[in-house]
Formats: C-alpha cells, sequence, structure tokens
C-alpha cells in the first residue's frame, strides 16, 4: 500500500511538495571532447548539434545515441517556461545524480556547481529567471577515467573487462523543478526510538526569519488514515528539533505497528509551514517505527533476531544502463527478489534512485545501502569519496528499509590496507563520521575480508560445493582470529584487529552461470537446470548448518552485460523456476 501522498515518479517521494515540474524528457546535447565550450560561450549561446532523452546517458539506446565511447565533457541545453503567476516564488531546480562534476547556467548566469556522480544537488534560481517567459537552463558535465573518483562498476579503460561495465556520464536520474514561498521547509531528518516509543524530527527551515512574521510549523502523524499526534513550533531559528512522544499511541490502537518485512508499517507525516494563519509550504513523508541493532552475535530487527537472505542487485537495465527504464521496473525487481524468497537487497556499487527505496519502505525489503568505490587510494581520493559519502548519507537517512551502511568493499580503493595503516585509519574515520550522523544502523568497513572496525563481519566467499564450504567454516576461530585464510587468500580482519563478536554473515556467494561463450560468472558453470540447483542447494544448506552465519547475500538477481550469473536475465526472466529458488531459501 502506497503512503498518503505517493505520486508515480515524483524523483524524492519521502519529501514531497504538490507543486513540482518534470523536466525529464527531449534536450539539446553535444559533445564537447576538447573542453572548448565554456571558452566558446555555450552557456550563453548553446551549440550542441544532438538531442538527447534525460535522465539517459549518452550510452544507452534509450537516450537516443547508444555511443559507448568515453567522452571526458558533455552538455545539454533546454528552455523552461516560468509562468508569470510564479512571481514572488522561489524556484528549486533539483538533480537527482549526475555523473560527475556538474555546472550550471540559467540565462548565460552562473547558478553554481556540484561534484559527485550518485548524490543529489539542488539550487535556488530564483536570481537568474525571468517570470512569464521562456528561460535558458544550461548544464555542463565532466567526467573522467580518473580512478579517484567514485565509480562503483564503470570502467576506466576504453572497454569492459571482468565485472566492470560501460561508464555513465552526465545526467542519469531525474531533473526537476519545483516552487516554493520565500520561507519553507529545507530538510527534515526523521529518527525513530522504538524503545522509548518516541520519534524525534530535526528540521532545517530556509528564508528569511523576520520578527513581524509569525512562523509556525504543524506536524500531523497519521497511521492508514487516522491521525495519531499533531505537534506545533514556533519558528525562532533555521533549525529546530522536537521529539514526538507516541508512548500512548503505541499502547492503543497502533501498538503493533512496528516496521518489518512481514509488516512494513509507515506513519504518514505532513509538515505545514504557516505564516500567521496562511499555509506557505506542505510537505508530504512518512517514517517507520523499526530499530536495528546488535546484540552479541546476532543482527536484532525491533529486538528480535532476523536472519537475513538477501540477493545482490547493481541495479543495471540491457536498454539504459544505471538508469531505471521507469518506476515499474523498480517495482518489478523488487516484486521478483520477493517472489524468490528474499527479505533483502545489497544494492551492490550503486546509489540507487529514491524511488527504489520507497518501494523497499513500502514493500518490507530489507536493504543494504552500499558506496560506489574508487579505485585508487591518495588524498585526492580520500576526499572525494569522504564528501560524496555523507552527502549519500544524508540523503538516504530517512528510509526505514534501510538497515546496514556499507561504504567500503573487497578493499577496493584500499588495496593495501591489510597492513597500509593510512588506508586502515581512512576506513575507521569513515566508520566513525558515518556513525556520528547516525549511529542508530550497522556500518560494515571493507564488505567481504580484510575489515578494521566493523559492526558486522561480512564474508566473501564463492565456493562452489557443499562439502567444500562445510570443512572451511568448519573452524570459526581460525577464521575470525586471523589464523587461517579463506576464501583461498583473504584474512577476516586487517593485521592488527580483531575478532570483537559480532554477527558473521556471507555477504557473497553463488554467482552461478550456465555453460555461455558470451560472458563469465564465478568458478565452474553449469550445463542445465538440474546441475544449476543441485549446486544452488548444497551452498544454502551449508550457509545455513553453519550455526554461527546468521545471513546470506546471493549473486545475483540479474546477469549485468559480459556477468551472466544472474538468476534472471537482463530482461528479468527466469532461468530457473522461481518457485524452486523460492524453496530453497525458506528451507
Amino acid at each position: 500500500m502506497a503512503t498518503k501522498k505517493y505520486i508515480k515518479n515524483y524523483p524524492r517521494p519521502q519529501f514531497v511538495r504538490e507543486n513540482w515540474v518534470d523536466l525529464n524528457g527531449e534536450w539539446r546535447f553535444g559533445f564537447d571532447d576538447t573542453h572548448s565550450g565554456e571558452a566558446e560561450g555555450w552557456q550563453r549561446s548553446f551549440r550542441g548539434d544532438r538531442t538527447i532523452i534525460v535522465p539517459f546517458t549518452y550510452e544507452t539506446k534509450a537516450s537516443g545515441i547508444g555511443e559507448e565511447a568515453h567522452h571526458p565533457c558533455v552538455w545539454y541545453n533546454r528552455s523552461l517556461d516560468i509562468p508569470s503567476e510564479a512571481a514572488g516564488k522561489r524556484i528549486l531546480l533539483h538533480f537527482q545524480a549526475v555523473d560527475y562534476i556538474a555546472k550550471v547556467w540559467v540565462n548565460g548566469e552562473y547558478v553554481g556547481g556540484h561534484q559527485g556522480g550518485y548524490s543529489a544537488f539542488s539550487f535556488d534560481i530564483t536570481p537568474y529567471v525571468t517570470f512569464g517567459a521562456l528561460n535558458e537552463l544550461t548544464v555542463k558535465v565532466e567526467d573522467s577515467k580518473d580512478a579517484t573518483q567514485p565509480r562503483g562498476k564503470q570502467r576506466w579503460v576504453d572497454d569492459n573487462f571482468e565485472c566492470f561495465y560501460v561508464q555513465t556520464t552526465g545526467i542519469w536520474q531525474s531533473v526537476w523543478l519545483e516552487y516554493v514561498e520565500q520561507e519553507y521547509v529545507d530538510s527534515v531528518k526523521i529518527t525513530p526510538d522504538l524503545d522509548s516509543n518516541t520519534v524525534k524530527f530535526e528540521y532545517q527551515v530556509k528564508g528569511e526569519l523576520r520578527a513581524d512574521s509569525a512562523l509556525r510549523l504543524e506536524t500531523i502523524i497519521t497511521m492508514k488514515g487516522r491521525q495519531v499526534k499533531q505537534a506545533s513550533l514556533t519558528i525562532d531559528r533555521h533549525w529546530l528539533a522536537l521529539e514526538v512522544d507516541l508512548v500512548h499511541e503505541m499502547n492503543g490502537p497502533w501498538k503493533r505497528c512496528y516496521w518489518s518485512p512481514a509488516h512494513p508499517n509507515l506513519y504518514d507525516v505532513e509538515f505545514i509551514l504557516y505564516r500567521d494563519d496562511e499555509v506557505i509550504d506542505h510537505v508530504y513523508s512518512y517514517f517507520g517505527m523499526r530499530k536495528i541493532s546488535i546484540e552479541k552475535d546476532k543482527v536484532l530487527l525491533n529486538n528480535v533476531p532476523i536472519y537475513q537472505r538477501l540477493l545482490l542487485d547493481q541495479g543495471y537495465w540491457p536498454d539504459s544502463h544505471l538508469t531505471p527504464p521507469s518506476e515499474e521496473a523498480l517495482i518489478e525487481d523488487i516484486d521478483l527478489l520477493l517472489q524468490m524468497g528474499y527479505n533483502g537487497v545489497r544494492k551492490h556499487m550503486k546509489v540507487e534512485d529514491a524511488r527504489f527505496l520507497y518501494w523497499c519502505d513500502v514493500k518490507g525489503v530489507l536493504v543494504w545501502s552500499e558506496m560506489a568505490a574508487t579505485f585508487e587510494f591518495n588524498d585526492q581520493a580520500v576526499q572525494n569519496f569522504t564528501i560524496e559519502w555523507m552527502e549519500v548519507v544524508r540523503k538516504q537517512y530517512n528510509h526505514p528499509s534501510i538497515i546496514t551502511w556499507v561504504p567500503f568493499n573487497e578493499s577496493w580503493g584500499i588495496m593495501n590496507i591489510f597492513k597500509d595503516r593510512r588506508q586502515q585509519q581512512f576506513t575507521e574515520a569513515i566508520y566513525h563520521l558515518t556513525k556520528a550522523f547516525d549511529p542508530n544502523r550497522p556500518v560494515v568497513t571493507n564488505d567481504g575480508w580484510e575489515h578494521t572496525v566493523s559492526d558486522i563481519l561480512t564474508l566473501h566467499d564463492y565456493v562452489e560445493r557443499k562439502e567444500q564450504f562445510l570443512n572451511r567454516y568448519a573452524g570459526k576461530d581460525d577464521i575470525v582470529n586471523n589464523r587461517k585464510t579463506f576464501n583461498r587468500w583473504k584474512y577476516a580482519f586487517a593485521d592488527g584487529y580483531s575478532y570483537q563478536g559480532q554477527p558473521i554473515i556471507i555477504s557473497e556467494f553463488g554467482g552461478i552461470a550456465f555453460k555461455s561463450d558470451k560472458g563469465w560468472g564465478y568458478g565452474g558453470q553449469v550445463a542445465s537446470e538440474e546441475a544449476f540447483l543441485e549446486r544452488f542447494r548444497g551452498i544454502h544448506e551449508a550457509i545455513k548448518q553453519t550455526d554461527y552465519i546468521v545471513g546470506y547475500c546471493y549473486t545475483q538477481i540479474t546477469d549485468v552485460q559480459q556477468e551472466v550469473n544472474g538468476l534472471l536475465t537482463e530482461e528479468r526472466k527466469p532461468k530457473v523456476p522461481m518457485e524452486k529458488i523460492r524453496e530453497i531459501n525458506l528451507s
């Protein structure tokens, strides 16, 4: 069941206003391989000679171009019709994701820039527009093969290799406008506390706070159409906090309205900003009363141990690559993983579209949110990664479906972490910085092996047979205390770190592929459905029979370009009957 104010294709469903303009669609476009466009004045008089369908990048068929060669600089341009009746309002221009460095002009005037391919950003373009007229919006995007920028699975050479795919350049998520009053609610951080039955709201309000204009913010919480709580604040500064007590309500008709995979209950919440008695901003949101915690060697959801059955998901589509072709495509992927008996997803090397997280919230899917990796380690990589990662954490914080943060994977970008003290300190810093903003979710540093500080010990192992797995993991103490390697050559912890009793999850395994001459999977490929299911069943039984392991993540939901180890094809067609996968997961 969708939330109270669900708007199809709204780019940011956790923070909804009704008055918005979708800027996706046909834009003018041009390549600028010599980086001469700005000097030549493209921002004032656009010279691109192509068109493109935003938000699909030029590398994709969906864009209308479909050219996979790397171009280091691209330009976009389109007209904005700003109606005269909008005069007096503020015009907010939103970009959900642009890879990698964006610069924005309106009517030839520079508005601002942003660096980072996976985080959202916005500009107030009010000073630059003419009301009641057509306005020109121009965007320049620079991308590179630099391995110090967070890339994830995007290649940094000319051709695909191993599990690295065609690069993503330019606008790849939605672009849109909002009209707001001079004072408006800029953001709200929502933190539920299940143990005390309270929820804390931290508000940021933009605009001039004038002594002669009384501002008041109403917060209205409802559940399934019935009002649960209403609270009011007088706005006397730009940042305010409010804790709402739900004890009475939680002991009454809402007693069991926690969020979980079995019962993904969501509270609707409205933020209504008044100037005197006039409504000047109205934002719709939601939250889930849920708690994720660690107790000894178990992961707990709402204070009860939970066994995680996750599916690795890289979020690629054949004609649109990282960009989902539609909201329906996102829903389809979620429904398919649930049909196969999984209760969660590890979103791998990608910060996914906010609509995906919305539907995970609505449908009760557990999410591990993972950052795209750099592939070099130096001062620039540290700075690039840190800034963008914290933008991502802030952007995604309110989603109850997200239960784990994963900033690093398999020593990518920190290849010498086993011994290198600087790289170890970097992961420690990111761990503690993440915890400073969000102390309530587990953080996994270096998912797979060579952990430093980490709330969960996660191991990647593509061993093929049940007997091999049981033999390898029979001696828990040997693995967790670095007395022996696993996965052939890796240790569980970096040198100088030790096991502190964390829960243990096999967060990558499987990757079984049918025999193919076009791509690869992990280990030996199989020739038949029977051989696939025999191996699939055996390795799952081995994991479940190892009693100290409290969850797993299978690789992966779909094939991706040259990687053919999905349970589904790129077109989302099952390779084996989904009910058989479900039976093995739930047995």
